[in-house]
């Protein structure tokens, strides 16, 4: 009987223990992470009170939504893989093709809103790959320093003296129209400026204290890369790829416009008003649906990057 008793004394100590330590691991989570909550929620009602931004995010999130539930929501989705209605081609809007339909009777409505997801997917690899190029290049120019500063800066040169979207231009030419490889043209025009960006950055913060004092205790190089340099470039990478997306949506609908981006009868947003601005103006419904898609989602990701440098950007915030 004693043993028994010792026993659950032993083990409600036990748990007692348990549960204060579990108590106290949580309270100092918490108190590791307070200035990283107030933080955010500086940033939320910053965002917030920002009209234009949150209107921005607004359009940017019906398109997102759009491109996800696209293949499903459409009335007729053979019309994006070369469909041929000729009785029933250039009708004007209605109650069945809500924003007409085109010179082979294709639904224009079905054809926009199945292109969303492939000009969002051309804005995304674009920045994704000009990010992957351009952040790394300007952060080994900024902290090494010397020739290999200027071999890389002075390649980017090159490269920002060219007028992006001739270099595109050429580009595809060279390999071909396609959206594969006009992607590929896309995300070569657009990283230098990741290098120049974060180049400048990295110089900044390479001579700030806590940077020398890790490098005083011994710290490798990439770790000071990692944990002191590379956190406090996100803000300005962030809000440079926001903007950056409405730019390479511009920049797939020109090349697409000029027929070297998707091919019909792929449904892409500038390929449509190539073929569309023959037919102008009685048929104006077949380049303006289109148009007015491009117009909405480049203001979207306009907006969103003024919200975005608004509340990461110390001197934009009130």
């Amino acid at each position: 009987m004693v043993g028994s008793t010792n026993q659950r004394t032993n083990l409600a100590t036990v748990m007692l223990i348990q549960d204060s330590n579990a108590d106290h691991v949580s309270e100092s989570f918490a108190d590791r992470h307070a200035s990283t909550y107030r933080t955010l929620r500086l940033y939320a009602r910053t965002f917030r009170r920002n009209t234009s931004a949150m209107f921005g995010l607004a359009i940017v999130v019906v398109f997102l939504v759009v491109a996800a539930i696209g293949p499903w929501i459409v009335p007729f989705p053979e019309d994006a893989t070369g469909a041929v209605h000729l009785d029933i081609k250039l009708q004007p809007p209605d109650s069945t093709h809500w924003f007409g339909t085109d010179e082979v009777g294709n639904d224009i409505f079905t054809r926009v809103v199945l292109g969303t997801r492939t000009t969002l997917q051309i804005a995304c690899i674009v920045t994704g790959v000009a990010m992957l190029i351009g952040v790394p290049l300007g952060m080994i120019a900024g902290l090494v320093g010397g020739w290999v500063q200027e071999a890389i800066m002075r390649v980017t040169d090159v490269f920002l003296s060219v007028p992006g979207l001739v270099l595109a231009i050429a580009i595809v030419g060279a390999l071909g129209p396609g959206i594969v490889n006009a992607m590929l043209a896309l995300s070569l025009v657009w990283w230098p400026g990741y290098v120049r960006l974060v180049q400048a950055k990295t110089l900044a913060l390479k001579n700030e204290i806590y940077v020398q004092a890790a490098y005083s205790i011994g710290a490798s190089k990439l770790r000071i890369v990692f944990i002191h340099i590379l956190p406090n470039c996100t803000s300005p990478i962030i809000v440079k790829a926001s903007m950056d997306m409405g730019m390479a949506i511009l920049g797939a609908a020109s090349l697409g416009f000029l027929g070297l981006g998707a091919q019909p009868p792929f449904p892409e947003w500038g390929a449509m008003i190539s073929i569309a601005r023959t037919y102008l103006p009685d048929w104006w419904w077949y380049s303006f649906f289109p148009g007015l898609a491009i117009s909405l989602t480049v203001l979207g990701f306009n907006l969103l990057g003024d919200g975005l440098r608004d509340i990461l950007d110390p001197k934009h915030r009130d």
